[in-house]
């Protein structure tokens, strides 16, 4: 009997504000190995890159007979990004501006070719090969976090524009006289929904933390449950503009679903049932009115698996697959 022969990995890097994660992923979309380090992202762009790359080395000495079987790197980062030039300027890491990225991963990766999208572009790629979107011809994904991102799937195909960044709803505007964003714009859906917001909407209106202290979003959550009211106020205007956000998308694409993970995903149904309610007033077009909103299922692996999925696609790796 012949031996069966090892197959090809495909090594994922999820790079966010706040941390970075690497791992290898197999062709059934499972993580064999995992490596993680802090994000410093108001460090040099030097040093944030030794990060990225730090991650790399760590996860080839997690797994040195994994590490020799990739035979490429995808990167779903935190955006904008410039999948054309391999750049990144992510609004929320101001160290990277116009970074060359693909070129520092590259060479870390002992010249393996790397795949660049958006993170959102990652996530969406990730949950439509082996998640909620799975079988899906047409859905928004997004991530709601420490920002807001999001990734397309048209015609039964992640859709990462000519750039890596199509599906970034965070920054559509569904305020046109609402606070700045970081982004340049105002009123962004990310400036409203994000986790941070939440928790900032929530403190200048006057709740006070519980007895542990937790002033973050998922501290508003917990209050919220209990029925204080200014909490919920806030989980309701968060999700006020990511239902504004979704009709917009399914005005313009016609999707299927929207697919909705991240840390302030979470919170469950305090978030998904205003989402559904208010998407019923914004997305009033026969065509859009009928939008499932649904959880995402990979959870804080979308990103690394969606990665590799993203960069199995554009090298044509045949034996991953983006649709299961």
């Amino acid at each position: 009997m012949v031996a069966a022969q090892p197959t090809e990995l495909v090594a994922a890097l999820d790079i966010g504000g706040t941390k970075t994660a690497a791992a290898l992923v197999d062709v059934g979309g499972r993580l064999l190995a995992r490596a993680q380090r802090p994000t410093p992202a108001t460090a040099d762009g030097a040093t944030i890159a030794a990060a990225v790359t730090g991650a790399l080395r760590d996860l080839a000495a997690a797994d040195p007979a994994g590490w020799a079987r990739a035979t490429a790197v995808g990167i779903g980062s935190a955006g904008p990004v410039d999948a054309s030039v391999g750049t990144v300027s992510p609004v929320n890491i101001p160290g990277w501006r116009d970074y060359p990225l693909v070129t520092a991963v590259s060479e870390a990766a002992g010249g393996l070719p790397v795949v660049l999208v958006g993170d959102g572009v990652a996530m969406a790629a990730g949950e439509h090969w082996q998640g909620a979107a799975r079988g899906r011809s047409a859905a928004l994904c997004m991530v709601v976090s420490t920002g807001v991102g999001g990734g397309l799937v048209l015609d039964g195909r992640p859709y990462p524009g000519p750039t890596g960044n199509s599906g970034h709803i965070g920054h559509i505007s569904v305020d046109l006289d609402g606070d700045p964003c970081p982004c340049g714009g105002r009123g962004c859906v990310e400036r409203i929904a994000s986790g941070p917001n939440i928790a900032r909407r929530a403190l200048a209106a006057g709740w006070t933390p519980g007895p542990d202290g937790d002033d973050t979003a998922a501290g508003v959550a917990a209050a919220a449950r209990a029925g204080d009211p200014v909490a919920l106020a806030s989980f309701d205007r968060a999700a006020k503009a990511l239902a504004a956000g979704i009709a917009a998308t399914a005005t313009l694409v016609e999707i299927e679903a929207a697919v909705i993970g991240g840390g302030v995903a979470a919170a469950g149904e305090l978030l998904f049932a205003p989402v559904r309610q208010h998407l019923k007033a914004y997305a009033a077009l026969s065509y859009a009115a009928d939008v499932a909103v649904v959880p995402a299922h990979l959870g804080t692996d979308a990103g690394l698996i969606g990665a590799a999925a993203a960069a199995a696609q554009k090298l044509g790796l045949r034996r991953f697959t983006a649709s299961g």
